[in-house]
């Protein structure tokens, strides 16, 4: 059945263009993130449901990826080996033709909790997560790195507009002509957020990167779990950048819509990246 998707969707792939931006209630949005609005605005969470929640290339699968070895890493170790990272912690709201939608992939988890991600704004998330009070973690990272970091994912990613030049980019980026909006209104919005709503834990992608370690205890602290000393250490090896580049279920190799001979997936995982960027 995967095969017959995937030869399905490089067909789609060949006679569709890149999607292009349009305002979405007041955030820009391509179809593959709106196409899908009212399945997954009526998404039914669970009171046990983890959603982890970033602005685009601020650390979603690197906290995906140590959420799932958190709480399944010892029970599910074959999975670790046989299924992608973005079918444990599907997408919401993507859908593209000829694959699941993000919500087809939630509503098929066996696990509990169930770990999904998204990149909405805070005002677009489905009521349910905030109805059944269910555990929230929102990852932020600096506006420069997080630009740079885009501006090559949208290079390689198909399903992405054409982010053309950089100087160009630049400007949409400021602008906030970007893919599910602002860059500032989507971390300031869920920083706002965490004050009326208490079980919203907001982290960030430069102090995981400094001190992996301490923000692992933190996020088992939030989601009241209590690891040893040794394995926080043992998993803050494991989820170490260049471990988790080489390995095909976390790094997206798998996916039919990212050309890796433009851009990797997982770039450098760096702190202060270069404005200028080199086309590698």
């Amino acid at each position: 059945m995967l095969k017959v998707l995937l030869s399905f969707f490089f067909v789609q792939m060949d006679s569709t263009l890149r999607p292009e931006l349009f305002d979405f209630h007041g955030v820009m949005m391509t179809h593959y993130f709106t196409d899908n609005w009212n399945n997954y605005q009526n998404f039914q969470a669970r009171p046990d449901d983890i959603l982890i929640a970033t602005y685009p290339k601020a650390g979603t699968t690197w906290v995906s990826y140590i959420l799932d070895l958190l709480y399944f890493g010892q029970t599910s170790t074959a999975q670790k080996t046989s299924t992608p990272i973005y079918e444990r912690v599907p997408f919401l709201e993507f859908a593209v033709p000829g694959l699941e939608t993000g919500k087809d992939l939630v509503d098929g988890l066996s696990t509990s909790p169930r770990l999904i991600k998204t990149h909405l704004p805070v005002q677009f998330i489905p009521k349910s997560f905030w109805e059944q009070n269910c555990r929230i973690i929102y990852v932020a990272r600096n506006a420069k790195d997080n630009m740079v970091s885009f501006f090559h994912f949208d290079r390689m990613n198909k399903v992405e507009p054409d982010p053309g030049e950089w100087s160009s980019f630049f400007q949409r980026f400021l602008d906030g002509k970007m893919v599910f909006g602002s860059w500032y209104d989507h971390v300031n919005n869920w920083w706002k957020k965490k004050e009326s709503y208490s079980n919203l834990h907001y982290m960030f992608f430069e102090d995981l990167v400094e001190n992996t370690g301490k923000e692992i205890e933190k996020l088992c602290s939030f989601l009241g779990l209590s690891p040893s000393a040794e394995e926080v250490e043992t998993l803050s090896s494991s989820v170490q950048f260049d471990n988790m580049k080489k390995d095909k279920m976390a790094n997206f190799s798998t996916t039919p819509f990212m050309d890796f001979k433009i851009s990797p997936f997982m770039r450098k995982g760096l702190l202060n990246n270069r404005l200028i960027q080199e086309k590698t």
